[in-house]
């Protein structure tokens, strides 16, 4: 997983680094593509991206071309969806009830029910081995604070992923953050990494 809302919160120091890794056939959950050079459009032109969870990829033709050649495999999932299953993932449930979907394609090969006569799909939690997070304040231990829509995906992310790597703009020292300020507590967080340092 990778957080971030048209490259606003995302990572870019880790984006960098695992465009410049060995790592190859990389399953990446993201709210979109990015831009074809830029944020994770870079992954997916490096050849590191095999499969693609995301809302939407509108804004990187390089991955619709992908798609329909079939050489990168898409999974586009509505914006809303895909933010509920992600935090069902790091709450411990085992999905969400939506009404998004029914009657289309997209609930092909779903679960569905009915709950007080409305149909739902139901679709299932989504956690990740890697998180890769932006936040623009933090503590040394990990606690970490958002800069407005830059909070987009980054807390959900933080909770679903089984080692979570925090990228920081400014690392303060423990005790100096407004605890009334923090989003993300330093228990989801494994290691911190900034240009800043």
């Amino acid at each position: 997983m990778i957080g971030g809302f048209m490259n606003v919160g995302a990572p870019a120091l880790l984006i960098r680094w695992l465009s410049e890794s060995n790592v190859q056939d990389l399953t990446l959950i993201a709210n979109d593509a990015g831009y074809e050079d830029v944020g994770l459009g870079l992954l997916i032109k490096t050849g590191k991206v095999r499969r693609l969870i995301a809302s939407h990829i509108g804004l990187n033709p390089h991955v619709g071309s992908l798609m329909t050649q079939n050489a990168l495999e898409v999974t586009l999932v509505p914006q809303g969806t895909l933010a509920e299953q992600i935090r069902c993932g790091g709450a411990g449930l085992g999905g969400v009830l939506t009404p998004t979907g029914v009657g289309t394609t997209v609930e092909n090969d779903k679960i569905t029910l009915e709950l007080h006569g409305e149909k739902y799909i139901v679709e299932t939690a989504l956690k990740a081995d890697f998180a890769f997070i932006f936040a623009a304040q933090g503590d040394e231990k990990g606690n970490l604070i958002y800069h407005r829509t830059a909070q987009n995906f980054n807390p959900l992310m933080a909770m679903a992923g089984n080692v979570v790597f925090a990228e920081v703009g400014n690392i303060h020292t423990v005790g100096t953050l407004n605890p009334d300020h923090i989003v993300t507590q330093h228990i989801f967080i494994d290691y911190i990494v900034s240009e800043a340092v």
